[in-house]
Parts: C-alpha cells; sequence; structure tokens
C-alpha cells in the first residue's frame, strides 16, 4: 500500500512539473524607427540639341534653294541635330548649341563670325577672300580644268560629225596649255586617230596629220567685246562645230554670240541665260561637297579645305541623249577616280 502511494505521489509531482515547465520566453523589443537620410535630386541642365545653319542668299533661284536646303537638311537629320535656314547671320545669332554654319557667297562675315564663336565649323563656299583655317573651311576654288577638257574633249567627239571640235582658249596660259593637251586627249580617247569622212581641205594644205581639235588663243590684253571674231576663225574657217570654252575666255557675250551661229557649245560656268546649242556644264559638284565635308565639320574637324567632285548640269538631251550621257558620267567617274589620266 506504501509503494502504490509513493507511486502515485511521483507520478503526480511529475506531470505537475511538466504543466509549469512551458517556460517563459523574453519578449523581444520592436526597435524604434531613426532619422535616415534620404538624398535630394540632384538639379541637372537639359541638353542643347545641336545646331546648323544653312546662309543662303536671297536672290538664290528657287532650285538650288530647294537642292542646298534638302542637303543639308538630310545630313542634319541623319545627325540627330536642329536646322535652320537665313539669308543673313550676325555674332548675336550665334546662339547655344550652334555647331556648323554652312554660308554660301556673298560673304556672311564669315571672319568674324569664326573668331566669336572658336567652338563652330564653318563651311564658306564659293566666297572669295576666305582662306580655310582654325574653325573655317573652305570649298577648294579649283574647277579641275584638266579633267574637266578631257571630259570636254571626249564629250565633243561623241556627238560631233567628223569630229569638228575646237576650243578657244588664253594665250600664255600655262594652265590652258596642259588644258588643250587634256582636250586632244579625251577626243582621242574615244575615236583613236579621228579621222573625220570628209577631210577638210586645209588639214591636206597644211599637211595636218590630224586635222582635229582646232585651237584658237586669244591674247590678255584683248578687249573681251571682240572676242566674237575668234569664235569665227574656229567656226567659218576651221569648220568646227562644237566648241569647249576654257573658263577664263567664257563670257556672257560670247556664249550668246556663238549660240546664234548654230554652232554647239560645252563651258565650266553656266551662263546667265542659256545660249542655243549649249550641251552641257562641267561644273564642281558643291552638294557632293558639302555632303563630303559634314563628316569632317562634326567631329569639330576645321581648317580643311573641300575638294569638290566635278558633276554635269544644264545637259541638253536632245544633242547629248541619255545613252551617251551615261557614257559621259561614266568617263567622269573614272577621271575622278584616277582610272584615266587627263
Amino acid at each position: 500500500m506504501r509503494a502504490r502511494n509513493f507511486l502515485f505521489c511521483f507520478v503526480l509531482i511529475t506531470l505537475l512539473s511538466a504543466c509549469s515547465g512551458s517556460g517563459e520566453t523574453s519578449p523581444t523589443s520592436t526597435p524604434l524607427p531613426t532619422d535616415t537620410a534620404v538624398p535630394l535630386p540632384t538639379l541637372t541642365a537639359t541638353p542643347v540639341v545641336p545646331l546648323a545653319i544653312l546662309v543662303l542668299p536671297a536672290t538664290l533661284d528657287e532650285e538650288s534653294s530647294n537642292l542646298y536646303q534638302k542637303t543639308v537638311y538630310d545630313l542634319t537629320q541623319t545627325s540627330g541635330m536642329r536646322f535652320q535656314v537665313r539669308n543673313s547671320l550676325t555674332v548675336a545669332d550665334l546662339e547655344p548649341g550652334l555647331q556648323i554654319v554652312i554660308a554660301l557667297a556673298p560673304d556672311p562675315g564669315i571672319a568674324s563670325l569664326a573668331a566669336a564663336a572658336p567652338a563652330v565649323q564653318f563651311l564658306a563656299i564659293n566666297i572669295s577672300g576666305i582662306a580655310s583655317g582654325g574653325n573655317v573651311s573652305v570649298l577648294a576654288n579649283d574647277a579641275q580644268s584638266d579633267i574637266a577638257a578631257f571630259l570636254a574633249g571626249y564629250t565633243a567627239a561623241l556627238i560631233t560629225d567628223d569630229y569638228r571640235i575646237g576650243m578657244i582658249m588664253p594665250k600664255d596660259n600655262p594652265q590652258a596649255a596642259h588644258a588643250a593637251v587634256a582636250f586632244r586627249n579625251g577626243m582621242t580617247f574615244y575615236c583613236g586617230t579621228c579621222k573625220p569622212v570628209y577631210f577638210p581641205a586645209f588639214c591636206i594644205a597644211e599637211n595636218l596629220q590630224a586635222c582635229f581639235p582646232q585651237y584658237v588663243e586669244i591674247p590678255a590684253d584683248e578687249d573681251k567685246s571682240k572676242y566674237g571674231p575668234y569664235a569665227d576663225y574656229l567656226m567659218a574657217q576651221r569648220r568646227v562645230q562644237t566648241l569647249y570654252l576654257y573658263p577664263d575666255i567664257a563670257t556672257d557675250d560670247l556664249e550668246t554670240y556663238i549660240g546664234t551661229t548654230g554652232a554647239w557649245l560645252i563651258g565650266t560656268q553656266t551662263p546667265a541665260e542659256l545660249p542655243a546649242g549649249w550641251v552641257m556644264t562641267i561644273q564642281p559638284d558643291v552638294v557632293k561637297a558639302i555632303q563630303n565635308a559634314w563628316p569632317k565639320l562634326v567631329s569639330g574637324q576645321g581648317g580643311i579645305t573641300v575638294q569638290s567632285p566635278l558633276g554635269l548640269s544644264d545637259v541638253d538631251s536632245t544633242l547629248l541623249s541619255p545613252g551617251k550621257q551615261r557614257l559621259v558620267k561614266q568617263k567622269l567617274d573614272d577621271l575622278q577616280a584616277g582610272l584615266i589620266g587627263p
């Protein structure tokens, strides 16, 4: 009996101990909020979109104006720039973000503008008295006379019966003399010996191995109003049908006069009014020159002289058919690529 009571007490004590042994846990304290510094937004200036300005004379013909505007506009769009067209430009117009200025003659004051904005790149197109340097680049005043003369000789021989072609040039001018050789080479490149079917009597009388091309030189001190008889010599006495005018000789009066005779003309400067018989103009391609110069202008490379490639304009398709135009254009490309030496 006593053993059983003892066991009962032991079990009871054990159960009571188990009930009271759940233990007390220390309460977890919640951390108090602390002051944390919040960074304030940094104020930054909105970047200015770069700007390019094209300065065109108000008197420029609409077709040329539209062509220049489209050319520069397309370039600015590919470069992510803004674009403006102005007829004049002053130092007060040099706003922040201005990066490039392309200006055609007359001079809007390139020298003073460039000095006032040394970070802006200026490109002067056909503006006399402006030299490249610093942040001013210029379109080279170089008509590449040898290439133009070669192409004129090639084209004249291509379209003229019996290769009756000639050139009017200044006397005692070394560059003109080189151009005369190039003119003959252009004809020879097209037709080799170029023997006319109806051999002119003067070629036999003068024992000329090559009858054409014919040349006439005009003295430097000759009155420009008296250029007509020199052209008459080629057309009337030498039976020349197509003439090439060296740039120093070309005048509106002479070109107009030749146009009244029925002869054909090739030149390097577009006359104020195209005369009858004007075949084509071989002149610098200003649009292509701007496109070629653009990457350097955008990258900030200034003080360069931009060589303008030659192009064809004022083409009379009744004298130079589209098929022959393609031949002439291909020869021009080959000349400028160095594949043909004038």
